[in-house]
């Protein structure tokens, strides 16, 4: 009897086209979860004119996706390691498709909200789903070039919301923009039966046949055998340690200042990126830029952040992955407070670019800071925490800034606000200390079950 190690044979493969097609379905449902996020904030001011609705109250209506987002994260990624991967991702897509074509129909701001909210649970626990999908079935060698695409596709998403809303709004209204994110759910069928399951899951329910259908396509050299036993390795506590799914873990051996920090860290990033999102399309036309000039700050902002994504990754790769933040962090407070400064429009549209690339793709970049901050026993746990603590900062955000908004304060010094965020990570990265994981391993093996 042979026994498979089916993370090693994933982990030496060569790329093939069953990665491309696993990076193109990944990706795919990352652009739809990037255009649902990112079409409030592209038809807030036409919304706000609809509904008759002041700044402040607009900010809750965008924050009510924020919070289904942090609930949706922790327990649909939690129930994909029940009921499997690929419904767990079916079930988010269908989640944030049709919640957000509901939304289109809504006629004041409650039903909006709770809409949102709604599709905000599928947005939110699609993301932890399709990284680990992509990250468990990626070669060990371009995995996190992998990541990154396919992360890139919610700028790819966001610039496609503002290109339809530009084509869209302005004729058939903001409903439309809404309306059009309810296509994506037709593609659930034919996920459901293309994209491969997760390995782990395929392990620990004995899925030994459909192991041995997947398993070729990645590897061409591996030929099935009957007797066949496959097994996994996965990450755990060294032994006598503490389980590796303890909260206290993320605070010993000394990693406690650093820990809180690296909340601090994501806190701040993410109050950023849906500051910008939800209100500069907002802010720039009441700087007054047309709607149509507005929006094209918001594809701008995306296409920014699909450079620093890819930029940042490669950057954090070839020089220290802790000063490479700092740097970034760095470039979006100037970034962003020079947005409210009077210069010429081809200007200001660079620096919009630089924000993007210094927030959004920052925030990439720090989730694979935090990933390699952590033992690998606690990886999951500190990741999972940092990323928890940094949405209740996506969630204030709106929130705040439309207080501010409402208060009708000087163009700079709603930015300086959205800005002052990037000093306060900076210093937050610096005060970090970076330690080298250890790694603990077992292997799991799955349950005996014959080939057909």
């Amino acid at each position: 009897m042979r026994q498979i190690d089916v993370q090693k044979l994933c982990d030496e493969a060569r790329f093939r086209k069953f990665h491309l097609l696993l990076l193109f379905w990944c990706a795919l449902i990352i652009i739809f979860d990037g255009y649902d996020l990112a079409v409030v904030g592209i038809a807030l001011p036409s919304i706000m004119s609809d509904m008759g609705v002041q700044a402040t109250s607009a900010g809750f209506m965008v924050s009510s996706a924020l919070l289904g987002m942090m609930i949706g994260a922790v327990f649909l990624g939690t129930i994909a390691d029940k009921i499997g991967r690929v419904p767990a991702i079916v079930i988010c897509l269908l989640l944030f498709s049709v919640f957000t074509a509901a939304a289109g129909f809504t006629k004041d701001p409650l039903t909006f909200g709770i809409a949102r909210f709604l599709a905000g649970l599928g947005i939110g626990g699609v993301m932890p789903n399709v990284v680990a999908q992509m990250t468990e079935y990626s070669p060990r060698k371009i995995r996190s070039t992998m990541v990154t695409l396919m992360f890139s596709g919610y700028s790819v998403g966001g610039m496609l919301a503002a290109l339809v809303g530009k084509a869209m709004i302005v004729r058939y209204g903001w409903q439309s923009v809404f309306i059009a994110a309810g296509l994506p759910a037709l593609l659930a069928p034919v996920i459901l039966k293309y994209m491969p399951e997760s390995l782990g899951f395929l392990v620990r329910n004995g899925r030994s046949e459909t192991l041995a259908k997947i398993l070729p396509r990645i590897e061409p050299a591996y030929v099935p055998q009957q007797a066949d036993s496959f097994s996994l390795s996965e990450r755990e506590p060294a032994p006598g340690s503490t389980s590796g799914s303890t909260i206290g873990r993320l605070f010993a051996e000394g990693r406690g200042m650093s820990t809180v920090m690296l909340w601090i860290a994501f806190f701040m990033c993410l109050f950023m990126v849906y500051a910008l999102s939800s209100w500069l399309t907002k802010l720039m036309a009441g700087a007054g830029h047309s709607l149509g000039s507005a929006l094209t700050f918001v594809l701008v902002l995306n296409f920014g952040a699909m450079i620093g994504a890819i930029g940042g990754g490669w950057l954090a790769d070839r020089f220290n992955i802790k000063y490479v933040l700092i740097a970034m962090y760095a470039l979006a407070a100037v970034s962003i407070s020079l947005l409210g400064v009077k210069v010429p429009v081809g200007v200001l549209f660079f620096l919009v670019g630089l924000a993007g690339a210094s927030t959004i793709g920052t925030q990439i970049v720090t989730y694979a800071f935090a990933g390699q901050f952590y033992p690998t026993a606690i990886r999951s746990t500190g990741i999972g925490w940092a990323s928890g603590v940094g949405r209740s900062g996506a969630i204030l955000a709106p929130i705040v800034i439309g207080f501010l908004v409402a208060k009708a304060l000087p163009l700079q010094q709603n930015f300086v606000a959205i800005a002052i965020p990037g000093v306060i990570a900076m210093l937050a990265v610096c005060l970090i200390n970076v330690r080298r994981p250890r790694q603990d391993h077992r292997v799991v093996a799955a349950p005996k079950a014959d080939l057909a």
